[in-house]
């Protein structure tokens, strides 16, 4: 029996369609997903954007994050969970406000590596589920071929210390949920978790072989653009018929 966890569209699904766009909404559901990830970025006209970045925001028109809300009332996105990737500190009370004001709070997520918007979003709406991303970090550091033994040893020392960090800091955080760089992710951190009641969703993975890994260690969700890597995935996972 293949293990529960979620099906997660980053930005949608955005190896199949660009992401954050309603096309890449509908692909992911299309491929089965149970939640969309999408990004939500502060631009400079002080709005709410579903963009992943000042440098996406500024070669296509993005939503706003009420039309982008606004799919997730109907077809085919009706059924679908939320995670709102809140991407820079601010304007967490319209964000809140916007969820609520379309009933969507029991539907979504918001996660962020923004500790002061964890701690605002929890006194704004305490019904909210909220999410801790970790590391912090602005930049893919694995394109950068020079930086590879260096980021070996940044792993390798996160994934000694993150449990013990989690254990700490999210009682007091508050948060349901935290959302993990997949590299990191080890048993340990996933007992951890199990014993403050914190559920671990894996970002961002593109490999079926990991996926595959990261199901059967018992992870709750998992974070792709690519949601046709599920399916194929769980067909390895799959008993062989004797």
């Amino acid at each position: 029996m293949i293990p529960t966890y979620r099906r997660i569209g980053h930005k949608g699904a955005d190896a199949i369609v660009t992401g954050n766009t309603a096309d890449s909404f509908d692909a992911a559901a299309e491929h089965g997903v149970d939640m969309i990830e999408l990004d939500v970025l502060r631009v400079k006209e002080g709005k709410l954007v579903v963009a992943h970045d000042h440098h996406d925001a500024m070669r296509r028109k993005p939503m706003d994050l009420t039309e982008a809300l606004d799919l997730f009332l109907a077809a085919p996105l009706e059924e679908i969970e939320i995670d709102c990737d809140l991407k820079l500190a601010g304007r967490e009370a319209e964000l809140a406000g916007a969820l609520s004001g379309r009933g969507l709070v029991d539907r979504a997520m918001v996660s962020t590596m923004e500790i002061e918007s964890i701690i605002k979003l929890r006194k704004l709406e305490p019904e909210l589920r909220l999410g801790w991303t970790y590391p912090k970090t602005r930049r893919d550091w694995t394109r950068y071929g020079w930086a590879g033994p260096a980021l070996k040893a940044a792993l390798s020392a996160m994934r000694r210390r993150f449990p013990a960090t989690l254990r700490k800091r999210a009682p007091k955080l508050e948060i349901n949920a935290v959302w993990v760089y997949h590299r990191i992710i080890t048993p340990r951190l996933l007992a951890a978790a199990r014993e403050i009641g914190v559920e671990v969703m894996a970002w961002t993975v593109d490999d079926v072989e990991r996926i595959r890994d990261l199901v059967a260690m018992g992870v709750d969700g998992i974070c792709s653009n690519d949601p046709r890597l599920f399916e194929l995935a769980e067909r390895r996972l799959e008993p062989t018929a004797k």
